[in-house]
């Protein structure tokens, strides 16, 4: 069965880590998904020279952004709006896409994850799955993804059929222990929440930023991303056989 490209937006400003999302994003396209780089500005100059210097130079700076993705025809957005996680949701419902990559926090030791405030407000209710790569992540590519643990609230199964669709594109296997041998993370989201929305548990949150080595994806509930093997073909959803405990 055919279908659209699952649309992922990385969010990219050019500033420290950000080749890291870029890197990231890189991941997600070779699992077939459709990439497009969003840089949102937070005012609009009144002067008419100034905001057209300025427009130029975040269509500058997202041209870059794309090289980086290996010469892939990429989408480029720039995006005003006071608030860049309130920009990023509005450029999702626009483009359709569901999910944003981040990279962490500027101050984050190399290897490991810190959530960024653009990424916690998405991550707090919001409708978007959202992917944080580590520090550093873009200068120890390649990237093979040979292992996806599966962490978080394992009883939803969008994140088990999330997990197990990103197997699939990869070749990888899936494992329910999270532990330094794991290439990609995928969390699920508290069942609390309501269906559709974004919801860290404690342990999920702990795990992320303080035991984390590799990129996570959040999942919303319920919302499983529909990842292909790059054909075009909606991958099959196994069940609880595709695990494999190691």
């Amino acid at each position: 069965m055919s279908l659209a490209p699952l649309s992922i937006i990385v969010s990219y400003d050019g500033t420290h880590n950000e080749d890291d999302a870029i890197a990231l994003g890189r991941v997600f396209a070779q699992a077939g998904a459709e990439i497009s780089l969003a840089y949102v500005r937070h005012f609009q100059e009144r002067e008419v020279g100034r905001e057209a210097l300025a427009e130029h130079e975040a269509e500058e700076l997202l041209r870059r952004g794309a090289a980086l993705l290996g010469g892939r025809e990429v989408g480029r957005h720039v995006v005003t709006d006071r608030s860049t996680p309130a920009g990023l949701r509005a450029l999702a419902e626009r483009l359709g896409a569901e999910a944003v990559v981040f990279c962490s926090d500027s101050h984050t030791a190399k290897g490991h994850i810190t959530i960024g405030n653009s990424a916690r407000r998405l991550l707090e209710g919001g409708p978007l799955a959202v992917a944080i790569a580590p520090a550093g992540f873009a200068s120890s590519a390649p990237h093979p993804v040979q292992l996806i643990a599966l962490a978080g609230n394992q009883e939803d199964p969008a994140s088990r059929r999330t997990a197990e669709a990103l197997a699939g594109a990869f070749g990888a296997s899936v494992t329910a222990y999270a532990d330094e041998s794991a290439d990609l993370l995928v969390v699920g989201s508290r069942l609390e929440v309501d269906p559709g929305t974004v919801g860290l548990s404690a342990a999920s949150e702990h795990l992320i930023e303080e035991l984390a080595r590799c990129p996570v994806l959040v999942l919303p509930r319920e919302r499983p991303l529909r990842f292909s093997d790059g054909s075009g073909r909606v991958l099959p959803d196994r069940g609880g056989d595709a695990l494999a405990h190691h």
